[in-house]
């Protein structure tokens, strides 16, 4: 599941028409956009994320709006499609305040600092960025959502990263890269399954054919890792027993401490519902940080000894608000800070004004018109394939959701690839290809605000170092364009 929201398949989402819009309108909300977004980061830099452009995006939407009005369509209309588009995220956006909550636990209960103690013991500068790559990509294939690698092995990798000195853009990289490899391959992911059921497919024969483009890409990604590894000048081997004595003098670690993300996960495997699994994950955190971080859970209320009052407190404090560890190393009191459940509002404040953005653009037509235009430039079998991969990519940045650059695409391309005698595999396998992968690469995107919020990397920061993601939409392309495992449609 990538979203890991649980909630249904949106192949039955509505994509407004609308014959009286021309292309050119459809696409002036577009170019709007891109322009603002692109003046506003300029003027912001880094910080354009935490507001100004949520409010751009909305601008954005005063824009489709207008150019809606003027083609007759009613505020009404534009309206019930944004709260569709909000409606839909609803899982995603408690889920993240439950990744904030669960975050601040397993910091107060050790696990996160457990996870850097041992992580720096077992993972080199060398091996680390491949290491990265290889274990997201087991979880995500285990768990059928990138979400969920994130928000557990994804911030612990995240530090030990940090502790060894290594760019946070290139662990991020790794880590989505791996994460979203298995995202593409397990069955248990939604996205998996929607891709198939749009192209009128099966799933596992689609999960066959994806391995075609989907294997070279990931050794391709895994070998530049490996490359990029010996390449590392770092210090954080030089710092290891320093930071190790640090955290062995701020935190009782223990193996133990390892049965609550296990936990989580055999829930996860067992099909949990994504956010009953991280709320138990999160009281469980609560829990083992009374029994084995006393001494800490007590410190960050200021008390001096633990009882029930200050216990109280200090879960609660961590759950839902900026916790901070202090110890006798810099580095280490930077990692050791985690902001509960009000860290996630911003990522949330995004992703509610992306799908307005996003709401008024299929309110109005210009989702379906834009794809059509697409559509109708495809004179070839690599043009078709090309128009596709163009499609899935307009739809992640124009409206910012994942499940949207599946669905429409998906709908207004399989009555083109059956007229050309082309399987439904060959629709599917681009669509995940292009729909899936690349959402995470916008930053006002569903997926991308998610995964920076959680992670606590920039999407600028990590964009080129999430080397399968990029790659992958280019694969696909070269394959077509080669005609590699084009697969026909039966006859007789």
């Amino acid at each position: 599941m990538s979203k890991s929201s649980g909630k249904k398949y949106r192949q039955d989402e509505h994509i407004v028409e609308n014959v009286e819009l021309s292309i050119y309108e459809a696409l002036i909300p577009v170019f709007a956009l891109i322009g603002m977004l692109a003046y506003n980061v300029y003027v912001f830099g880094d910080d354009a994320i935490s507001g100004s452009n949520q409010f751009i995006l909305l601008m954005g939407g005063a824009v489709a709006a207008i150019v809606g009005f003027y083609n007759k369509v009613t505020f009404k209309q534009m309206l019930a499609e944004v709260a569709e588009n909000v409606k839909s995220t609803t899982g995603a956006l408690l889920i993240l305040l439950m990744v904030g909550a669960l975050a601040g636990t397993w910091l107060i209960s050790g696990i996160i600092p457990a996870m850097i103690y041992y992580g720096l013991q077992i993972l080199n500068p060398t091996i680390f960025l491949g290491a990265c790559v290889v274990i997201s990509a087991i979880i995500s294939i285990a768990t059928g959502s990138s979400w969920t690698t994130s928000a557990t092995v994804g911030i612990a990798l995240v530090g030990i990263g940090e502790a060894l000195g290594i760019s946070l853009g290139m662990t991020a990289g790794a880590i989505l890269s791996g994460a979203y490899f298995g995202d593409k391959m397990s069955p248990l992911s939604d996205t998996t399954n929607l891709a198939p059921a749009m192209a009128g497919g099966e799933l596992f024969s689609h999960i066959r054919y994806m391995t075609y483009t989907t294997i070279p890409t990931i050794l391709i990604t895994l070998l530049v890792f490996i490359i990029i590894g010996f390449s590392l000048e770092t210090s954080g081997n030089a710092d290891t027993e320093g930071i190790l004595a640090s955290i062995e003098e701020a935190f009782n670690i223990t193996p133990w401490l390892f049965l609550v993300p296990l936990a989580v996960i055999v829930m996860i495997i067992r099909k949990t519902p994504p956010l009953v699994a991280l709320l138990i994950g999160t009281l469980l955190g609560g829990v083992f940080a009374l029994f084995f971080q006393p001494g800490v859970v007590a410190g960050i209320t200021g008390a001096d000894t633990l009882n029930f009052e200050s216990g109280y407190k200090g879960i609660l404090n961590s759950i839902t608000i900026s916790t901070a560890i202090e110890t006798d190393n810099a580095a280490l009191n930077a990692l050791f800070t985690a902001k509960g459940m009000t860290g996630m509002l911003g990522t949330i404040w995004l992703i509610v004004c992306a799908m307005v953005f996003g709401g008024v653009m299929d309110g109005i037509g210009a989702l379906s018109r834009i794809t059509k235009a697409l559509l109708s430039m495809a004179k070839s079998t690599f043009s078709l394939f090309a128009s596709t991969v163009g499609s899935c990519l307009a739809l992640n940045i124009t409206a910012s959701d994942q499940y949207l650059a599946i669905v429409v695409p998906g709908k207004m391309f399989a009555k083109a690839y059956e007229d050309r005698g082309l399987a439904p595999e060959n629709l599917s396998r681009t669509l995940e290809d292009s729909g899936t992968v690349t959402s995470v690469l916008i930053p006002w995107n569903t997926c991308g605000a998610y995964h920076s919020g959680v992670l606590g990397v920039p999407v600028a920061d990590y964009f080129f170092f999430a080397i399968f993601n990029w790659l992958s939409p280019m694969m696909t392309l070269f394959f077509a364009a080669l005609g590699i495992k084009i697969k026909k449609l039966a006859t007789g």
